[in-house]
């Protein structure tokens, strides 16, 4: 394991030329305080927990007192938000620390939110408060957990500082990590400003350090196009089948690598709800739950026309075209794994299509229900029709003798594949009101339990009880 001091920095994107952003000093909050350091990225790191609480980590990370070689830099892009192209964006409050090469060779992203105004804060104050950094925090090891791609977060800081927002908070400031943060809108910032050249050194930029095995080739271009399309069908299959609303899919947010970035006012499904809507500036329904493929096809035709100087207008659509079939395949294999199925047939499209209908008439619980489904007469009693459900179910029982399933495997292998735990927007407004209270254990305590969602705890028993009633239908904003 390494010191802090130890950690070895390789700050490629600050070498790019200067058009890609600007360099920065983070400014840090008053009274800075420790509100909790993540184990498992602290691990990826090569550092202890006993590292995190060093006053120089608090100094380091939020933005008092860099460490050695470190290169604080705000990355500049643009994006499409609600389908209106906003010409500039970029990190307005958030900047890259520094990227660190790891003992195992990877490399890391520090990317600090909430450090203070950059050129691109637009007018704003570049700080994050608590409540959001929070949900970030939580939300990014919740999906790791889940074994879905997504940035992580390495600690978070707290401050009594007041941030004004919708009233007046405490501010906080998170420090998350990724191989990368490029995002779709950074190719876009380039193509609309006709920046050809800084197209291509992006493009190759990250092929290079994240698709290598496309380096140099004649072809690298529409390959990566291609493989960005098959990254991004995958993580939306995944989002759905757990149910997972993001809640703000602008081409800034979505990440080149395939990552889930950037949580805002996302919502894991309690109600299934095909449009839920966990957005509440979203009154249209844009990123409701049952758009976000469409949207995620959308946003990567945006990013196959910012690269239409690297690619022709014909492999874009080539390479987009694979989306629709990418997507219904990983997520047909993904639902088979939650119903317990080891064959793929041809007849499960419309098993799963007539029984999302039923659980959305119902209104069932997603999680509760996919869980207990591995004993299919437990969930009887969720559906007030219960001769249309027992109706599916035979279908269901049927399939599964077809194919010889053995009850204890089955449901073993249901288990490992369903949630006993997410991170729903009750329990994460629980810990945001502890902490206000200046208790933040609730926040460890949610952090534990969401590194393994899928093994039972009867110390966790009352985060699997069903949204108490202040906690149906919370009202998520983009603030923060």
């Amino acid at each position: 394991m390494s010191t802090l001091e130890q950690l070895r920095f390789d700050n490629t994107y600050a070498r790019l030329p200067s058009g890609f952003g600007a360099r920065v000093e983070p400014r840090a909050l008053s009274n800075t305080r420790l509100v909790s350091a993540n184990p498992a990225a602290l691990r990826l790191l090569g550092l202890t927990p006993e590292e995190a609480r060093r006053p120089e980590f608090i100094e380091a990370m939020g933005g008092g007192r860099p460490l050695s070689g470190m290169e604080p830099f705000a990355m500049v892009y643009a994006g499409h938000q609600f389908g209106v192209y906003v010409p500039r964006l970029g990190d307005g409050r958030a900047m890259l620390l520094g990227e660190v090469r790891a003992p195992s060779g990877e490399k890391w992203d520090l990317h600090l939110k909430g450090g203070g105004p950059t050129p691109f804060s637009r007018g704003g104050d570049g700080r994050a408060v608590l409540r959001s950094s929070i949900r970030e925090y939580l939300c990014g090891e919740a999906m790791h957990g889940l074994g879905i791609p997504t940035t992580r977060a390495l600690c978070l800081l707290g401050s009594d500082a007041p941030v004004y927002r919708e009233e007046v908070e405490t501010g906080a400031m998170i420090v998350r990590m990724a191989p990368s943060h490029v995002r779709f809108g950074t190719f876009e910032f380039f193509h609309y400003t006709e920046q050809n050249e800084h197209v291509a050194r992006l493009a190759d930029h990250v092929i290079d350090a994240h698709f290598p095995h496309l380096s140099g080739a004649p072809d690298r271009h529409v390959r990566f196009y291609t493989e960005v399309v098959e990254r991004t069908a995958r993580l939306v299959a995944q989002w759905q089948a757990v149910g997972f609303a993001h809640g703000v899919m602008n081409t800034d947010n979505m990440s080149i690598l395939g990552l889930t970035l950037d949580y805002g006012p996302f919502g894991f499904l309690d109600e299934f709800e095909p449009g839920f809507i966990c957005n509440h500036s979203d009154h249209r329904g844009r990123y409701a739950f049952d758009q976000q493929p469409r949207i995620a096809m959308w946003n990567l035709a945006c990013l196959g026309e910012a690269l239409l100087t690297l690619i022709t207008e014909d492999q874009a659509r080539a390479a987009l075209a694979t989306f629709e079939p990418s997507f219904s395949a990983h997520f047909l294999t993904r639902m088979r794994a939650k119903l317990g199925l080891r064959e793929a047939k041809e007849e499960d499209r419309a098993l799963v299509g007539d029984l999302f209908a039923l659980m959305a008439e119902a209104r069932v619980d997603y999680t509760r229900f996919f869980r207990a489904l591995s004993r299919v007469d437990a969930v009887m009693e969720m559906f007030p029709d219960r001769a249309r459900f027992e109706a599916w179910a035979e279908r269901y029982r049927a399939r599964l003798t077809a194919e010889g399933s053995v009850d204890t495997e089955r449901q073993a292998r249901m288990e490992r594949v369903n949630p006993r735990y997410v991170l729903r927007n009750w329990m994460a407004q629980d810990a945001i009101t502890q902490a206000q209270r200046g208790d933040f254990s609730q926040v460890d305590r949610l952090l534990a339990a969401l590194e393994d969602p899928f093994t039972e705890r009867s110390d966790n028993a009352e985060l699997t009880r069903e949204p108490p009633a202040w906690g149906r239908h919370l009202v998520v904003s983009c603030s923060s």
